[in-house]
């Protein structure tokens, strides 16, 4: 049966920072439509309320990781998991959003019907139980990477291991790791903000890398923030702040790309200033140049301040096998453990695992154009959001919502029922690599990606700035989208 009596305006998956996003701009842009928002989880935060280990924060500033119609109110510009779920509650509950929330409700499958210009969502709630759910429009804010199945490194003799081995990504209610040793695998963002957390109650942290990573150290608070915010009016100071921020990421990057040897000594002198003696060269260059892999945030310093006072380390090496009592490594050097935590990275997934299709046939993203950076070539009345990989996730997910509103709009202004990017079969665009990135955990999923070309509008753009333009500027009949 069909959970409504009438279809929805629009659908949205996720109760993350895309999804309330998303149905934000709704209410501000499009108004009178009619939404509703499937979260899986029993509230809102998407990833901001799965993970939930020792320490976890945003590694982008809060001026440009929140909306850019909300101002951050806080001092702190780099913030905790807890302070951006309650910022995205806010928000919600400012809009109206909350009772349009179903939790406990996972997307199981979304079937196009061309006849009727209708998505029918099978859903299905905690215990199993599936309705459906009929929409005009489908928006997936559900994230990019896989909540129940995160990537397994295989890491060899885990069954011999006598102590308590965890993922970061299920970390255990209440867990106790106080006076214990701990390694932490991996050199991620995720690992590097462990590190320092733990290091606060555990008796020792060792951060074993396979591979150096780059570190750029960054204040929590933002002073310039804090002082226009004391002088000016509120949406004005974050303005500034938010456009400031965009431009020093984007200086940061095309210095990275340009000149690269430049942003190695950079990032290499702020590191051997914040350690002293404990610098150690081999551990802190890596063998690709900065901004190939996304740079690790370590704010304040605080994992070289856990390393200087004797509570934490950084090894280098690769894992043989565990024993009873920790990590044994290649070259012969073992690294005793209470406990391991396997930081060791995500697992891709696009649309949300998902079965979509399109008049009951099955749609495989991967073999779809990106479109404006949301939409997907011949998908009708769909898109996504993938945040960038070189700033705030926000910027594309504000960008992203701005234009699908615009794109109802002018459905509206037609009266037309359907939008769909169309490409013409034997006129494919150029195509390029999705991503010019080397990340582990990006090139084991590439597979998986819808492609890109190497024009607009058939790519994926990762230039905040340049894309922004192009979708302001660019009218939504532009002879593809029909």
């Amino acid at each position: 049966m069909v959970g409504n009596s009438s279809p929805l305006d629009i659908a949205i998956v996720g109760a993350g920072i895309s999804g309330i996003g998303m149905a934000a701009h709704l209410k501000r842009l499009c108004r009178g439509r009619t939404f509703a928002i499937i979260e899986r989880r029993q509230q809102i935060g998407g990833t901001w309320d799965l993970f939930r280990y020792p320490g976890v924060r945003s590694d982008s500033d809060m001026q440009t990781l929140g909306f850019s119609f909300e101002p951050w109110r806080r001092d702190e510009s780099i913030a905790d998991g807890e302070a951006i779920r309650e910022y995205l509650a806010d928000v919600a509950d400012k809009f109206g959003i909350t009772p349009q929330i179903r939790f406990g409700t996972r997307v199981v499958a979304a079937d196009w019907d061309s006849a009727s210009a209708l998505w029918t969502l099978t859903l299905a709630d905690e215990a199993g139980v599936q309705t459906q759910l009929a929409a005009r429009f489908l928006f997936l804010g559900s994230g990019y990477y896989d909540y129940d199945n995160p990537h397994d490194a295989e890491i060899a003799g885990g069954d011999c291991f006598r102590g308590q081995i965890v993922h970061p990504q299920f970390w255990p209610a209440q867990f106790d790791y106080a006076g214990k040793k701990v390694v932490v695998v991996g050199s991620g963002a995720t690992a590097v903000t462990l590190v320092p957390a733990m290091a606060e109650q555990a008796a020792h942290v060792t951060m074993l890398q396979r591979t150096p990573a780059w570190y750029a150290i960054r204040p929590v608070r933002d002073r310039a923030a804090i002082l226009l915010r004391r002088f000016l009016p509120e949406k004005l100071a974050y303005a500034i702040t938010r456009y400031k921020n965009i431009r020093f990421q984007d200086v940061a990057f095309r210095m990275a790309r340009r000149e690269p040897e430049k942003m190695r000594r950079l990032l290499s002198r702020m590191v051997r200033h914040a350690l002293g003696s404990n610098y150690d060269k081999a551990s802190f260059t890596p063998p690709y140049d900065p901004w190939q892999q996304r740079l690790c945030l370590v704010p304040d310093g605080d994992l070289f301040h856990a390393i200087n006072a004797g509570k934490a380390q950084i090894e280098t090496g690769q894992i043989e096998r565990l024993d009873e009592t920790g990590v044994l490594l290649v070259d012969g050097r073992h690294i005793p453990a209470d406990v391991i935590v396997t930081a060791t990275g995500l697992r891709l997934s696009i649309g949300g695992k998902i079965a979509l299709s399109l008049d009951g046939r099955p749609v495989g993203l991967a073999k779809r154009f990106f479109y404006k950076s949301c939409m997907f070539s011949n998908v009708p009345n769909f898109a996504v959001v993938f945040g960038y990989l070189n700033a705030s996730w926000t910027l594309r997910a504000d960008m992203v919502a701005i234009y699908v509103c615009r794109v109802l709009n002018r459905m509206k202004w037609r009266n037309a029922e359907v939008a769909v990017p169309l490409r013409t079969p034997g006129r494919e665009p150029e195509e390029e690599q999705v991503f010019d990135f080397s990340s582990g955990y990006l090139r084991r999923s590439l597979h998986l990606m819808p492609r890109s070309g190497r024009s607009n509008p058939w790519r994926l753009g990762q230039d905040y700035l340049k894309d922004r333009e192009f979708m302001k500027k660019s009218p939504i009949e532009d002879g593809v989208l029909l």
